[in-house]
């Protein structure tokens, strides 16, 4: 199949490909890779990581104006290094990893140009995490300096103290460069910002108690430090926040060619609306459909104490495991129920339960089917990728269609292979969830058009939620929609997603004449690793349209 690109005439590949057989006489036998090898594209990967990471500037990473004004020119480079490589006669799975790194590139331009997180968004300067995520990376725009508290041992080791007050000593610094890279006026984004900021006190008062800090003068001084500047910049933001009044949304046009050049999710910003309408109307009509069908059946009674949440939890994820394993859905590896039995959640009160803790108290099994998301971090830990381009996390959370699109995805495919068949009412939840990711994806495209602000784009999701479970009042609705305005693309890749694995299934179906086992479709799925599902789906059924479309070469 010919390589699709648009800076890559036929004539330099017919070229190249007869410089290749020359120079592979000499070049092969002195052990020296050929110019456009596989090889040259790892060694441009690594180059290319370590110049998207800023330098350091008096104590923390540099996103200053004039920084990224150089570093841009500097992108030209990295782009005509990655042109002047012809993957075309490559393997199809290293032809992917050609596209991942100019997806990168691609991401690294639109920050500059459109983004701009260091300028317009206060919780890009959030340091610091209590937990890990559960896609390869953290969900939104994050900077580069950390404070990954999960990733500590306690009590801390002499080494671990000293990581520690290395990571609290970037937070001051960090916190003063940002008053003057923070010159944009995108509202919503300023105002919801603030509150990552506030959460960040709070969580070094946590960790300042984890690790008790009294007892440590230079800990504690440090984590004093890191506390006051956090505090202090919460009250300068507060203090510039009345001015701030402009659109949050990057625009119609710019989110087209976000998801398609960076994220390679091949639809426009009017075809995902189309999609996910769809998606809503399926959702909310297939409920109803449940509904009647279960009418006679005895009514879901929600877990009610501590004790029957811990019994109920156990007995789902024993169930769970037992039916991926015995229905022979994917093949059960030893990490995957220890990885799972991590976040079997806990009793909540009934009055503080967000979405999905209702959902969980009625029946924990219908996020642990969506907990997909754990088996493929405990991959990444024990099997990681052979390839070097897909072995950790990929910038700008490129992952999100693969990652958050299959964990959707499974809720419904799981439900159809017969995970609910024992009670059928719970298959009416995997229709609520279906409903509310898609009725929050469409409040975060007409967010990022600038047709509803974030408040309001949170109303809709609230009001095309079933059964009013999606409270306006709680934390989880006003954090998803600040999320997706942040991170373009990413309130849509749960049903874009969804919908490109689907196709991918049928697909591969198609190819196996019906003799296609669900086991050898995830296990391909997960071998593919952490990559845009129109890429996982180039790669395992050799069909390139998705890429055609996203090249513009159709």
């Amino acid at each position: 199949m010919a390589f699709l690109t648009s800076t890559s005439p036929t004539l330099k590949k017919i070229s190249c490909q007869m410089a290749s057989l020359f120079l592979a006489m000499f070049c092969i036998s002195a052990n020296v890779s050929a110019a456009g090898s596989y090889a040259d594209l790892v060694e441009l990967f690594d180059d290319w990581r370590e110049f998207e990471r800023p330098p350091m500037k008096d104590g923390a990473p540099d996103y200053t104006a004039s920084r990224f004004d150089a570093a841009f020119k500097e992108l030209g480079k990295y782009r005509a290094r990655l042109d002047a490589i012809d993957p075309g006669s490559w393997p199809l799975e290293q032809q992917v990893d050609w596209h991942i790194v100019r997806a990168e590139m691609n991401g690294f331009d639109f920050n500059h140009r459109v983004l701009k997180p260091w300028v317009r968004d206060p919780a890009y300067y959030q340091s610091v995490w209590m937990a890990r995520s559960d896609v390869p990376a953290h969900e939104g725009p994050a900077n580069h300096a950390l404070l990954e508290f999960w990733t500590y041992s306690l009590p801390l080791s002499a080494g671990e103290r000293q990581r520690l007050i290395g990571d609290l000593q970037v937070i001051p610094p960090l916190l003063a460069q940002a008053r003057g890279n923070l010159t944009g006026n995108a509202g919503d984004l300023w105002h919801a910002g603030i509150k990552n900021i506030r959460d960040q006190v709070t969580d070094l008062e946590v960790i300042a108690s984890a690790v008790n800090a009294d007892s440590d003068a230079e800990l504690a001084a440090a984590i004093g430090a890191a506390s006051s500047a956090s505090a202090a910049f919460v009250e300068w933001l507060e203090q510039q926040a009345p001015s701030k009044t402009g659109p949050s949304g990057v625009g119609k046009d710019n989110y087209t060619w976000y998801q398609q050049n960076v994220h390679y999710v091949p639809y426009t910003w009017e075809q995902e609306v189309t999609l996910l309408r769809r998606e809503l109307e399926r959702a909310w009509s297939s409920l109803e459909l449940e509904e009647h069908r279960n009418r006679n059946e005895p009514p879901l009674v929600a877990i009610s104490s501590a004790e029957e949440y811990e019994h109920r939890a156990d007995l789902a994820a024993t169930r769970f495991m037992a039916f991926l394993d015995e229905q022979d859905i994917l093949t059960v590896k030893d990490y995957m129920e220890p990885a799972l039995r991590e976040h079997l959640g806990r009793f909540v009160p009934p009055e503080q339960r967000n979405f999905f803790q209702i959902a969980m108290h009625y029946d924990p099994t219908t996020l642990y089917a969506h907990f997909y998301h754990w088996f493929e971090l405990a991959q990444m830990d024990n099997e990681p990728h052979a390839s070097p381009v897909r072995r950790g996390a990929l910038l700008y959370n490129i992952f999100d269609s693969r990652n958050e699109g299959t964990a959707t995805a499974v809720e419904e495919m799981f439900m159809h292979a017969g995970l609910y068949d024992d009670n059928p009412h719970v298959r009416e939840i995997v229709w609520i969830m279906l409903a509310q990711r898609a009725a929050r994806g469409l409040g975060s495209l007409y967010a990022h058009a600038n047709i509803m602000t974030m408040a309001e784009a949170g109303e809709f999701h609230a009001e095309l939620t079933p059964r009013n479970w999606m409270s306006k009042e709680l934390d989880l609705l006003a954090f998803e929609q600040h999320l997706y305005l942040r991170q373009p693309g990413y309130g849509t890749s749960y049903i874009t997603g969804k919908i490109l694995l689907e196709r991918l299934l049928a697909d591969r179906s198609k190819q196996m004449n019906g003799d296609l086992s669900l086991s050898r479709f995830f296990d391909e799925l997960n071998q593919a690793g952490g990559v845009p599902i129109s890429l996982v789906s180039w790669q395992l059924t050799g069909n390139d349209a998705h890429i055609r479309t996203i090249l513009g070469t159709e």
